[in-house]
């Protein structure tokens, strides 16, 4: 595993990096203990109290709460501010930042330079932390240095019942550490609110701290550059709640042009995060290549795209890695539809 060059520290100075707008570089230090919680919402006043409210009940006592108003147009930052008097009392660090709405992963941008906590965790506005999410995550790794991240599991709440509904990711092999490619090519959950990692070691990646910025997502750019460098071991308990709402962001119904232009947006976006991890191999390479190939096509057969699909066919045949007789299947699968 690759040594983070950050060092943690045990305190800081109120004026160093705490004013509005202050930025922290690279070598930054950070506080023994603490977490950091980086959460971009957007017009989410409905559901933001059960958020903050799993955060104000949580177990472990170093917590500062780091919430970005991605330029909500509804009560959103009245309902935060709200909050102010019982993160004081809880005697957690509370701050609000306002940003011009654009997506996710520009929010989270304008949460990191304030980041100070050792340990770093990013859960969406509308989900929910167990009491003992945090204390079982830092624990862990406090005891285990040989690690720099870890994950918990994860369960589904329906929004407005409470009631658990059926989990919509794969869990995939909980023993393996190497998570990279499962992540990448669907093996596994990118459940955001599950993964904690060490903050030093995050800004080792990305030391301006600022992660690309996609409408197609955020959780690629947090975990993917960072799975590719560390292991990450699960614990293997339901930590974190999903909120399943039929309006949000990923439950959205696309039509073929939307999908099209979304498709586009993660190929750009794993483009640059495989110059982040510095991918050059070739094997590497043509799986990346694989897993464009291999979404694509699924996504010209959805639509009963005929010529695309064979397109498509033709470069996996010319693609090292495909074997002929998969091909030939893919094949049969596509044209035994109706098409056009």
């Amino acid at each position: 595993m690759k040594e983070c060059k950050a060092q943690v520290r045990t305190g800081y100075d109120e004026g160093d990096g705490g004013g509005e707008g202050a930025e922290m570089n690279e070598q930054e230090k950070f506080e023994k203990g603490k977490v950091s919680i980086v959460t971009p919402i957007f017009n989410g006043a409905a559901y933001l109290p059960q958020m903050l409210d799993s955060v104000l009940s949580q177990t472990y006592g170093q917590v500062e709460m780091i919430l970005v108003d991605d330029g909500s147009t509804d009560e959103t930052v009245q309902v935060a501010e709200h909050y102010r008097s019982k993160f004081a009392a809880r005697g957690y660090d509370y701050r609000i930042v306002r940003a011009v709405h654009q997506n996710a992963s520009a929010a989270l941008n304008c949460g990191f330079p304030y980041v100070r906590g050792e340990f770093l965790i990013w859960p969406d506005g509308d989900d929910v932390l167990a009491p003992e999410s945090i204390e079982r995550r830092v624990s862990f790794l406090q005891e285990n240095l040989q690690y720099n991240c870890v994950r918990s599991l994860s369960y589904y709440f329906d929004a407005k019942t409470g009631a658990l509904v059926e989990r919509n990711e794969q869990q995939g092999d909980l023993s393996n550490e190497m998570l990279f490619w499962d992540i990448l090519e669907g093996r596994t959950y990118v459940c955001c609110g599950c993964y904690m990692v060490r903050s030093a070691c995050f800004f080792d990646i990305y030391r301006n701290r600022h992660i690309p910025e996609s409408d197609a997502g955020q959780n690629f750019q947090m975990l993917l550059p960072f799975m590719y460098r560390h292991k990450c071991p699960a614990i293997r308990e339901e930590l974190y709640g999903v909120c399943v709402r039929a309006g949000s962001h990923s439950r959205q119904i696309l039509n073929e042009a939307e999908e099209e232009e979304r498709y586009d947006a993660f190929e750009r976006l794993v483009d640059e995060l495989a110059a982040i991890c510095e991918i050059k191999d070739e094997p590497s390479k043509d799986r990346l290549m694989r897993w464009k190939l291999e979404r694509r096509y699924n996504l010209a057969v959805k639509y009963g795209r005929k010529k695309r699909a064979g397109k498509i066919l033709w470069r996996m045949y010319q693609t090292k890695g495909f074997g002929k007789r998969d091909i030939m299947k893919k094949f049969l699968w596509a044209f035994a539809h109706h098409s056009r």
